[in-house]
């Protein structure tokens, strides 16, 4: 129960994370927004050090340099996603790839559900798919759809690299993969020139970061707590959050097949908690 907690809790810190910094990347360009974001979110996991603990060993480097790797295009081709197209259709299809692809991982490393985890994987996807489903007049091209799939797979990378790292290492990995994202940024905007496309909203783009710094310590426990399969799963869920915020704040109209998916959401989790 404490892995479907922990995970619900992930899910929603990231839907949370990724609406602010969609909204941020609407307003300056995305590689702006992450010059923020990246190192907000490392200043939230050096805060958590001394009360977590890190093991400095060659799998939390390993592993967590990866995921930086990983984080630093999912940050930069989330935001982008989130802001050249709908938030209510681009975050559920960067759920379902980075719910897809860690769940296979988990399922052929030998991870093993009960009947009720095996129906709760295609019940959350499936909810992610209606949650998707919104018959809005905005144009959505096939760059905004490429980038969201990309992201996705950027996400699940990240997720699984993390997953990987040793179970005792604390927060080391996450602490080495905010380091190698931010200076992956960095040097990025060295060399990129980015249009002046407005005034970076600072406090809404650290916000971001700091919220999912919180939601990748969330899954990392959640995943040490119990199986990568359901764990990724459910934090894929995130962007129910993202797409009530995106109601809320933007107006964006949620149709009757997207409440109904929220409701397979909290279906699912209930499935995969019983399992």
């Amino acid at each position: 129960m404490l892995m479907i907690l922990l995970s619900v809790a992930g899910a929603c810190a990231y839907g949370v994370a990724d609406f602010l910094g969609g909204l941020a990347s609407r307003k300056a360009h995305v590689l702006r927004v992450v010059v923020i974001s990246a190192p907000a979110s490392l200043a939230i996991e050096l805060v958590l050090w001394p009360v977590l603990g890190a093991a400095w060993n060659a799998g939390s480097l390993g592993w967590g340099a990866l995921s930086g790797v990983a984080s630093a295009f999912a940050f930069s081709l989330l935001y982008l996603a989130l802001s050249i197209g709908p938030m209510s259709i681009m975050a559920p299809i960067t759920a379902i790839v980075s719910a897809l692809l860690p769940a296979v991982v988990g399922l052929v490393g030998g991870e093993r559900l009960s009947v009720a985890g095996l129906i709760g994987i295609p019940v959350a996807v499936g909810a992610i798919v209606l949650v998707t489903v919104s018959r809005t007049s905005a144009a959505v091209s096939l760059k905004a759809i490429i980038v969201a799939v990309l992201a996705g797979a950027a996400i699940a990378v990240q997720l699984i690299t993390l997953d990987a790292a040793p179970h005792d290492s604390g927060v080391a990995p996450l602490i080495v993969g905010r380091t190698v994202s931010s200076l992956l940024v960095f040097s990025v905007v060295l060399f990129v020139r980015t249009s002046d496309k407005g005034k970076v909203p600072v406090v809404v783009a650290a916000a971001a970061g700091c919220l999912d710094s919180l939601a990748n310590l969330l899954f990392l426990l959640a995943a040490r707590e119990g199986m990568l399969s359901i764990s990724a799963v459910i934090v894929a869920l995130y962007p129910a959050a993202t797409v009530v915020l995106a109601a809320v704040v933007l107006k964006e109209r949620i149709r009757r097949s997207q409440w109904l998916g929220l409701a397979a959401a909290a279906t699912g989790v209930i499935l995969l908690a019983s399992s």
